[in-house]
């Protein structure tokens, strides 16, 4: 976009959503080089009017921004305008801005197909938490889902043969809805074909509620458990001590070569790999302090001012990793994430019962982790005729959990029980292959369990041997595939997680000549999973409070 206008000086104007998808691919830094010096918002009033400016705008086709820009253009403020929609534009809108600019200022209009976030290079998501009205969509929810999938389809140049979850009507309205948009505008979806069609599988969340209860511990994951990211953001201003500049730091594989390189290692494996990095800067200062732990790392890099100035991003990541560490010790998660993987892999009722007990009434152990476990428990023993659900919301009561994180015990299984999901579950583990995995790495970095494989992993597995079963996964429309797809975009409704973008991410890499990329409506870690949650099942939890008491 920014190299069709030729040179001179830009202007580049967005929106709130198309800042946020330019933000996740393109640094400050680097647009600031292609002499881009100003970046704008459509909505904001007061900007001041700059002739000497060519305008990109790079906008998502709403109504509220083709008024803007018609009004925009009647009183333009800067030279020329070349216009960038981030998905279809209707021909009326377009006649609508051609009748608004009396100055001529337009140079071209162009659809450019990039309305979603792009999260990993296998990863895409739409920032949208609470797409759930009861068992049905909102309706804006599936409007906006419809075009950010369409709207990836578009720049992956596919248009797919479309299957979903049978026992999802969320899946096939969705389904639907996409190959509605995709018959509509024919003519964008016409690409070269492949020897094998691709497949788009659309999935419903409520399948699999387990997974994004878990907690995690590969890097990305976890820094989004127990951080949060949001954009490529992490907000660490309420760790205690921080220095001022480290307050927000951006994690990006696009720019922080560290953070691509292990993003999806385990937390033992990136203790080890920043310590390497630390061990080659102390053999070119000639330091001998003792570096072991990751609190003797933050010291460390306190002493040495230059290193801190050499290095920004290793600053950074001793800071998060240090973050994720006081946290894993402070609320006992070692012992908490491997009472959840034992919940979520094995089949052991009165073992796992007491472990939890014992946890709920554990002080270090925080509200939202008991909340997780009761939550497990409750998923994984539903129809357990011993299942002591209302005795541990009775327990979280006691420890003070308050009523509106207990009433979610019982939405949970009205969101992902039995009774809703397809497929199953927990019936097919195999408590054998439920093995421990040690962390190799730095002191104070001990052991835990990582063994839970989503549900994805095994419809991704069945998918790609051409096991999938049709009853379960039908097509939408009369044809079928013959061949064995490869390439796939998943796309979960309700929002996936940075577990599941693991499990895409190895099998793209264990499989040449396959590539699979995951989308969802958003990436979600236990919080927001927690609020997707709350609007999906709003009208039962309230009827539902009084038996909760009980």
């Amino acid at each position: 976009m920014i190299d069709d206008s030729g040179p001179g000086m830009k202007v580049l104007l967005m929106d709130k959503e198309t800042t946020s998808i330019v933000s996740m691919v393109y640094a400050q830094s680097e647009i600031l080089q292609k002499e881009v010096y100003l970046f704008e918002r459509i909505e904001s009033t007061g900007r001041e009017t700059m002739k000497h400016l060519k305008c990109i705008c790079f906008l998502r086709p709403t109504k509220e921004n083709v008024d803007l820009l018609a009004q925009e253009l009647r009183m333009s403020k800067y030279g020329q305008y070349y216009i960038y929609w981030s998905n279809v534009i209707s021909k009326q809108d377009v006649k609508t801005l051609a009748e608004a600019d009396d100055q001529e200022v337009v140079r071209e209009v162009q659809e450019f197909f990039a309305d979603y976030i792009a999260v990993n290079p296998h990863l895409f998501a739409l920032n949208i938490v609470g797409c759930y009205k009861g068992v049905d969509w909102q309706p804006a929810a599936l409007k906006r889902t419809t075009q950010g999938l369409t709207s990836a389809l578009l720049s992956l140049k596919k248009c797919p043969m479309i299957r979903y979850q049978n026992s999802s009507e969320l899946a096939r309205k969705l389904a639907e809805s996409v190959r509605q948009t995709i018959s509509k505008d024919a003519g964008l979806f016409e690409f070269r074909r492949t020897d094998v069609e691709p497949v788009l599988l659309i999935l419903d969340r409520r399948d699999d509620a387990v997974t994004p209860i878990l907690n995690q511990w590969t890097y990305q994951a976890m820094v989004h458990e127990l951080l949060g990211i949001s954009n490529n953001r992490v907000n660490l201003s309420s760790v205690p001590g921080i220095s001022k500049e480290l307050q927000e730091v951006v994690l990006s594989a696009e720019h922080d070569e560290f953070y691509a390189n292990n993003m999806y290692m385990n937390f033992g494996e990136i203790g080890n790999n920043i310590k390497t990095l630390m061990d080659e800067f102390q053999k070119k200062s000639q330091s001998q302090a003792k570096v072991e732990s990751i609190a003797d790392m933050k010291a460390f890099i306190e002493n040495y001012p230059q290193f801190k100035k050499m290095s920004g991003t290793v600053s950074k990541h001793v800071t998060v990793v240090g973050e994720l560490s006081r946290l894993v010790g402070k609320t006992g998660l070692l012992e908490v994430s491997e009472t959840e993987q034992e919940l979520a892999c094995q089949s052991d009722h009165s073992a796992s019962l007491q472990k939890i007990k014992t946890l709920l009434n554990d002080s270090k152990v925080s509200q939202l982790d008991k909340l997780r476990l009761v939550m497990l428990y409750a998923l994984r023993y539903e129809s357990h005729s011993n299942n002591d659900v209302s005795g541990l919301v009775e327990t979280l009561r006691k420890q003070g959990v308050p009523d509106n994180y207990r009433t979610l015990v019982s939405a949970i299984l009205e969101y992902g029980g039995k009774k809703t999901r397809g497929s199953d579950l927990f019936g097919s583990t195999d408590p054998v292959a439920f093995t421990k995995r040690f962390f190799k790495g730095l002191k104070g970095v001990e052991n835990v369990y990582t063994q839970h494989k989503p549900l994805l992993d095994s419809l991704l597995d069945q998918l790609l041997k051409g096991k999938l079963r049709e009853a379960a996964y039908p097509y939408l429309g009369t044809v079928q595939l013959k061949d064995r797809p490869q390439d796939v975009i998943v796309f979960i409704i309700g929002g996936t997680t940075f577990e599941e973008a693991l499990t895409v991410h190895q099998l793209n890499k264990s499989s040449p000549g396959v590539r699979v990329v995951l989308g969802g409506t958003a990436v979600h870690n236990f919080k927001s999973f927690l609020e997707e949650l709350q609007t999906a099942v709003q009208p039962v939890v309230m009827g539902r409070k009084d038996a909760i008491k009980k």
